[in-house]
């Protein structure tokens, strides 16, 4: 089976491929494949705005589709950024702005708790679909901390990996991900 991973974002194309390796054929992008659509993410969770980017890059090929939606969910800040972590900052959307809106707001917070939530929605040709979750817990850091990953890995501390996703390899991520666990939840129900 041949996949289409539908993601402009070329960070969490290469993360999803090397998790996905050997469990597909051919896994593509969208630029391989030359399918250009970024549809408006407007539902209020992340299965919502997963499956609207499923169906919008579906309408595109013949090949299964799959998409997800991401973001930090931070304790103290009542679950934002959540749906919203992409664009939080306002535009123009980038990573920094996100951190730097990120630790103004936690400046004086003592309870720094937060987990990454995915929801990653598989789209058959034929429009069935199959659903996978993962969360991973750790906390936000006072400042950045190593130059790996992208969005707010500088700023996460994992319980599991005793260190900043920035600070990990790629191999060492994606081992506890919340992107990995969504992934793995798919591969179980194939």
């Amino acid at each position: 089976m041949e996949l289409v991973i539908a993601s402009n974002n070329r960070h969490k194309v290469h993360e999803i491929t090397e998790i996905l390796a050997g469990k597909f054929d051919r896994i593509y992008s969208l630029a391989e494949l030359g399918i250009s659509v970024d549809p408006e993410e407007t539902a209020p969770d992340f299965f919502g705005n997963a499956l609207i980017k499923a169906n919008a890059v579906a309408a595109f090929t013949d090949k299964a589709v799959v998409a997800d939606d991401s973001g930090l969910e931070v304790e103290a800040l009542g679950g934002a950024p959540g749906v919203f972590s992409a664009r939080y900052a306002g535009e123009p959307c980038s990573d920094d702005n996100n951190n730097a809106k990120l630790l103004a707001e936690m400046k004086d917070v003592k309870d720094r708790r937060a987990k990454f939530v995915t929801t990653m929605v598989l789209r058959f040709p034929d429009g069935k679909i199959v659903v996978g979750n993962g969360e991973v817990e750790g906390e936000i850091l006072f400042e950045k901390r190593g130059q790996n990953g992208f969005g707010y890995d500088p700023l996460f501390y994992s319980y599991e990996l005793k260190k900043t996703f920035a600070e990990a390899s790629d191999k060492e991520k994606n081992s506890v991900s919340h992107r990995s666990r969504a992934l793995e939840e798919i591969v179980k129900q194939l």
